[in-house]
């Protein structure tokens, strides 16, 4: 890497310029632009996701403060007022943003690629996250009487550590509802929480010849068809069933696999549903445990949408902001993957919010930032397995 270079400019050379630039040229997003471009636009969300900017108005006294490294950090040779940047997030077409950070999803997917669960498909998590909004001001995203909010629907490859896939809804559509927006594989395994028991959808995921492990909830109504015998420890049940419901029972005709498990570490007994017979009644309950991972990605994603600081006020503002955020983790992982780099997502992130308009080579960035004593800030999300 050239010393001469600043950190944000030398991770803006793992982007491809050029599949942007064909994502603006589709949707005509740089018509009458004459300084600040779409590609200014997403460095400068990005800038102040990365460098965890607070609001708007913090990100652009943050760029002013910079002012004579603004042109080699990418981002344009005039100033960005506050309004130019507002009026961006509110009027360019999302898309530009959305497809790009699919785009960047896919390049750290096939980066990232691992066989950890050593099965032949594809293991996602699937859930969502509820972003708060001020009712007063994002009127469009009215969750309660007194609270708005959007979801964010992610679904996450759990082997790979990136997301796949996502789909912005207002916080009022319920997450099952959002089931029929994933892209679904064939051979691959889908892993839901309890939320997500709408039995139309799963027989979908059957349907498809693929597989899925959805946390039953308590009312399920079921009649045992076959036991298994000789249960490995902490294994209560495993056993086919079939749904008693009237109504349940029209959306799923087939038998279904029922294995309960009793989690020691927090004293609970968790109950899994499955189309995955050929699974171990561990590998299930396995599988569940590795969610907690969406959970990680989700604690990051919040901390860094500071949606409720006026970015913008309409709905394609929120889209564009969490795009933008996504592609700023995907371009974390695959600089990770690239370099070799010995350290976690999190880490690479935390080292990075400090160092963006330093001038270092990447590699000793990494090689040199004391981070031991450094506690990480994601961890409670982990001790529990079913957390």
């Amino acid at each position: 890497m050239n010393k001469s270079k600043y950190v944000f400019a030398q991770l803006i050379e793992f982007l491809d310029s050029d599949k942007f630039r064909h994502l603006v040229d589709k949707y005509d997003g740089n018509r009458y632009v004459k300084h600040f471009t779409c590609w200014n636009q997403l460095l400068a969300l990005m800038f102040g996701q990365l460098s965890n900017r607070e609001s708007l108005r913090d990100l652009i006294v943050a760029l002013e403060a910079h002012q004579s490294k603004r042109y080699h950090l990418g981002l344009g040779r005039e100033p960005i007022a506050k309004t130019t940047f507002a009026t961006a997030n509110q009027n360019r077409d999302y898309r530009i943003f959305e497809e790009f950070a699919f785009y960047m999803m896919d390049q750290a997917r096939s980066k990232r690629a691992v066989d950890i669960f050593k099965l032949k498909g594809k293991v996602y998590a699937f859930d969502s996250t509820t972003i708060p909004l001020c009712l007063s001001v994002f009127w469009w995203a009215k969750f309660r009487k007194k609270k708005g909010g959007v979801k964010a629907q992610v679904l996450y490859d759990l082997e790979s550590q990136v997301p796949a896939y996502f789909h912005i809804t207002t916080a009022s559509v319920h997450d099952s509802k959002a089931m029929k927006e994933i892209p679904y594989e064939s051979g691959s395994y889908y892993v839901f929480d309890r939320g997500y028991n709408a039995f139309k959808e799963l027989y979908r995921i059957h349907q498809h010849e693929s597989f899925f492990i959805v946390r039953a909830k308590k009312n399920l109504q079921y009649k045992c068809i076959k036991w298994r015998r000789r249960m490995p420890r902490n294994v209560l049940t495993d056993s086919e069933i079939l749904l008693t419901d009237y109504i349940t029972s029209r959306k799923y005709k087939e038998k279904l696999r029922l294995v309960k498990f009793y989690d020691e570490e927090q004293g609970r007994e968790f109950s899994f549903l499955t189309n995955a017979f050929h699974l171990s009644s561990l590998e299930v309950a396995d599988l569940y445990k590795n969610r907690w991972q969406i959970e990680l990605f989700f604690k990051w994603l919040k901390q860094h949408l500071k949606i409720k600081k006026f970015w913008g006020r309409t709905e394609n503002a929120v889209r564009i902001q969490i795009s933008a955020a996504i592609t700023a983790y995907c371009l974390v992982d695959i600089v990770q993957h690239d370099m070799r780099l010995e350290r976690s997502t999190y880490e690479v992130l935390q080292i990075l919010s400090i160092s963006l308009t330093d001038k270092a080579p990447l590699n000793e960035l990494f090689e040199k930032t004391k981070f031991n004593d450094v506690k990480e800030q994601f961890d409670p999300l982990i001790p529990g397995l079913f957390d």
